[in-house]
C-alpha cells in the first residue's frame, strides 16, 4: 500500500552489540559440543562471529545452564545497554537530541517484561515524561518493519516532530542448549543486537538530501506456515524455545515475488527499477531463497550477508544493520528506489518501498 500526503524519510540510523563476541568454532568449544552434525550446522552457517552475552563457564569448564528467571533478567540488563547506545548513535547521526524525541517505538522478541523496553528508556535516557510510545513484543524477526510502519503513519500525522524505532533483541536470552538438532540451528544462527532509526517529515533532524523517504508498506502471510517458526514453552527444559522449521527458507523465498508485487501494485514500478534491497540477514539458506526467487544479484544482497557474517541473525533489527551499511556506503543517488524486507513467523513477509 502506497502513501499519499507528505512522506515521513530516515533522518538517521544507529546500532549496538555487546563487547563480548565469538567465533563459530570458540562457541562450539565454550558449548562443549562434539557432534558432527551440530558442528557442522555452526561451520557452515555463513556466520564468522556474533556478539552474544554467555555465562563464563563454571569451574570444571563445563557451559552453565541459565534459568528462565536469569535469562529474562539478561534480556532486560543487555537489553536497556544496547538500546540505550542505539539510540545514541542514531541520534548523533541524524543530528537531533533526546529532548526532540516525541515518539518511541521498542520492539522485542527475545524475553518479556513489563513495563516494556519504551518506559525504561524513557526513564534511563530521561526522555521527556510526555513521550509517547510503543511496544511491539513476540511478532519476531519480521516486526522492525511492522513498528516502522506505525512509527511512519505517527511521524505523518506529527509533521516536524522525531519519531524513534528501537529493536532490541537479546538472542541469547532466548537459547536452550540440549544438543538437539531443533536448537542446534537456533544456537547456530542469531546474535545480540539493537539498532534504531529516526523517523521525520521535516524540521526535527538536519536535512540529509539523500535520506529515503518511505512510500508504502505490504504484508504476506502465509498461513499455511503459521507453525514453521515458534517461540514456546518447552516443558522438559522449563523454558522457552525458538523452533524453526527446516523447510522455511522455501516457503519464504516462493512467497516473496507476490509480496513484492503487492508492493509495487500501482506504483508504476518494475522490479527491475530497484535500486537497493534491504533484505533480513535471516540465514544463508534464507537469503539464498529470497535471492533467488527474486532474481536478486549477489551483489544486491551484499549487506544482508556481510551482516550475517559479522553479526549473525540479529531478529527484528537485522534489516537496519544491513540499511546502515547502505547508507555509509553512499552509491544511493536521489530518485533512487530502494525495497526493505523482513521475514519472520505467522509465517510473514514484511515489505516497504523507499525513494532517495
Amino acid at each position: 500500500m502506497t502513501r499519499t500526503g507528505a512522506g515521513a524519510r530516515l533522518a538517521g540510523v544507529g546500532t549496538a552489540v555487546p563487547d563480548t563476541t565469538y567465533t563459530q568454532r570458540e562457541l562450539l568449544d565454550l558449548l562443549a559440543v562434539t557432534d558432527p552434525r551440530v558442528r557442522s550446522v555452526f561451520l557452515n552457517s555463513a556466520i564468522e562471529r556474533r556478539g552474544l552475552t554467555l555465562p563464563d563457564p563454571a569451574p570444571d569448564g563445563s557451559p552453565v545452564v541459565e534459568s528462565q528467571g536469569e535469562l529474562l533478567r539478561k534480556h532486560t540488563r543487555q537489553g536497556l545497554q544496547l538500546g540505550r547506545t542505539a539510540i545514541e548513535n542514531c541520534l548523533a547521526d541524524a543530528g537531533a537530541r533526546l529532548s526532540d524525541v516525541r515518539y518511541l517505538c521498542c520492539v522485542t522478541s527475545t524475553g518479556f517484561l513489563t513495563p516494556g523496553f519504551s518506559a525504561l528508556l524513557i526513564k534511563e535516557l530521561g526522555i521527556d515524561v510526555s513521550c509517547s510510545r510503543l511496544d511491539v513484543v513476540g511478532m519476531g524477526c519480521n516486526a522492525g518493519l511492522n513498528a516502522l510502519n506505525a512509527v511512519d503513519g505517527w511521524a505523518r500525522a506529527h509533521p516536524g516532530e522525531l519519531a524513534l524505532l528501537v529493536c532490541v533483541e537479546v538472542c541469547s536470552a532466548a537459547y536452550v542448549f540440549d544438543a538437539t538438532m531443533r536448537t542446534s540451528v537456533v544456537n547456530s544462527l542469531f546474535g545480540d543486537g539493537a539498532a534504531a532509526v529516526a523517523v521525520t517529515t521535516a524540521g526535527a533532524a538536519r536535512e540529509t538530501p539523500l535520506a529515503p523517504t518511505l512510500l508504502g508498506f505490504s504484508s504476506r502471510i502465509i498461513p499455511e506456515a503459521a507453525d514453521a517458526m515458534r517461540y514456546d514453552w518447552d516443558d522438559r527444559q522449563g523454558k522457552f524455545s525458538f523452533w524453526l522449521d527446516p523447510q522455511i527458507p522455501y516457503v519464504v523465498g516462493a512467497h516473496a515475488p507476490g509480496a513484492l508485487d503487492r508492493l509495487l501494485h500501482d506504483t508504476g514500478l518494475l522490479p527491475s527499477d530497484i535500486a537497493h534491497w534491504v533484505v533480513h540477514s535471516g540465514g544463508k539458506k534464507v537469503v539464498d531463497s529470497v535471492r533467488i526467487n527474486l532474481g536478486l544479484t549477489r551483489h544486491d544482497v551484499r549487506h544482508t550477508t556481510g551482516v550475517l557474517r559479522d553479526h549473525g541473525n540479529l531478529s527484528s533489527g537485522s534489516f537496519l544493520f544491513s540499511y546502515q551499511r547502505l547508507a555509509a556506503e553512499g552509491r544511493a543517488r536521489p530518485g533512487d528506489v530502494g525495497v526493505l524486507m523482513t521475514m519472520g513467523p505467522g509465517s510473514t513477509i514484511e515489505m516497504a518501498l523507499a525513494r532517495w
